[in-house]
């Protein structure tokens, strides 16, 4: 299946602004790029880019003063089929796990895994390790929390969407992963698109979405709290420990983000 992937952002500087941006699509996706996601700003300045520790593509520009608008549009050949799991389901003791898995059993910005653990071990303790335990957790989430766009703050974390029952994906996300993390299952948060392929309408205006990855089975599984059922059409952009790592812009001063369109669509 042919999928068009892309964005159009504006913002408004009030100064010439230095910023970070994250708008590529993972370097995971290099074989089933048709048409790249080449950055188009405008007005153009210099961009230079670089691979952070997560291996994410970032771009480093100055905005000047007044408008500045991001944009992309690329196309990619991926499955037209609804997305399968590994074959591997069980969770390897900690002393076992990959070295480079370890940093996603800690606590991070928006993960506080110290309040969550005593919670984490009452409710799934007992229940079978593995893929069996990290579907337990998606469905947990998937039911305590309420989604709605009203209900986005930008600060929120894991402890308070849990106590408030209500957000977005990535706090659906950012809470899964607080107690995976809490069961010593490596958990970490992803960002990126994902389609409506196969979904009855009326469809929502599209936007970027978050989910996680668990390492279970010798590999990182992907999971999916928010929808909390297969997708077609799943392109991952950037991984990190939780929102802060992957960040779609970072500005270095005072910006206002005037327009947000997303698309993510078969050709």
């Amino acid at each position: 299946m042919k999928l068009r992937v892309g964005y159009e952002l504006v913002y408004e500087c009030v100064q010439p602004t230095p910023m970070m941006l994250m708008l590529n699509t993972h370097y995971s996706h290099a074989k089933e790029v048709l048409q790249p996601d080449l950055l188009a700003v405008d007005p153009g300045v210099p961009i230079f880019q670089y691979r952070d520790g997560f291996g994410n593509l970032c771009s480093r520009l100055v905005a000047p003063a007044g408008r500045i608008a991001f944009s992309t549009s690329a196309v990619l050949d991926v499955s037209g089929e609804p997305e399968t799991r590994a074959a591997g389901t069980e969770q390897h003791p900690v002393e076992s796990l990959p070295d480079d898995t370890l940093v996603f059993l800690l606590g991070s910005r928006y993960c506080e895994t110290d309040l969550l653990s005593e919670f984490a071990w009452q409710t799934f303790g007992k229940l079978p390790l593995g893929r069996a335990r990290v579907d337990a957790i998606c469905d947990y989430v998937h039911q305590h929390i309420t989604f709605g766009y009203d209900f986005a703050r930008p600060t929120k974390t894991a402890w308070q969407a849990w106590q408030e029952k209500q957000g977005v994906c990535r706090d659906f996300t950012h809470l899964a992963v607080t107690l995976c993390r809490a069961m010593n299952i490596p958990a970490r948060y992803c960002t990126g698109y994902i389609s409506d392929v196969g979904l009855p309408p009326p469809y929502a205006a599209m936007d970027f979405a978050a989910w996680f990855e668990a390492y279970i089975g010798g590999s990182w599984q992907t999971f999916d709290p928010r929808n909390n059922a297969p997708r077609t059409g799943r392109v991952l952009m950037a991984r990190g420990r939780d929102a802060a790592d992957v960040a779609l812009s970072n500005a270095f001063g005072p910006t206002q983000l005037l327009k947000f369109a997303v698309v993510c669509e078969p050709v």
